[in-house]
């Protein structure tokens, strides 16, 4: 009876220890970039920015800021998650123990945040982010 008390209490160490892990950005990969942009700014009112990488500042009327994102071009339509961890490697790790499938290994952006890039169990991309 001990043993798994002290082992529960471990596992609620553990938990207590860890910490939710907030969306840092997001991304809209589409097919048409002006013509996403243009649904996304008379449906919401968002401000978007021009060029290949379409910026959405964060704020977007919220009650907090909250995380910016963009819309860019690409082959297959989507939504992008960027998700903050502490560890980006143990997170990876962790992510393809769970069923994940690798799609780019940790890599340094200029003068930014350290990234990896996971498909889901079911193929959908998330992006982990050690800032």
């Amino acid at each position: 009876m001990a043993k798994v008390r002290d082992q529960r209490l471990r596992q609620l160490n553990a938990v207590i220890e860890d910490w939710a892990r907030p969306v840092v950005h997001w991304e809209i990969v589409a097919r048409d970039t002006e013509g996403q942009a243009a649904f996304y700014r008379e449906l919401f009112n968002w401000e978007i920015g021009a060029g290949p990488i379409m910026q959405v500042p964060s704020g977007l009327g919220g009650p907090e800021p909250g995380p910016g994102g963009h819309i860019r071009h690409g082959d297959r339509p989507g939504v992008i998650l960027y998700v903050q961890v502490r560890n980006l490697r143990a997170s990876l790790a962790h992510a393809v123990q769970l069923g994940a499938t690798v799609v780019a290994e940790p890599f340094d952006v200029p003068d930014g945040p350290t990234l990896a890039a996971v498909n889901d169990p079911e193929g959908n991309p998330l992006v982990l982010v050690q800032q």
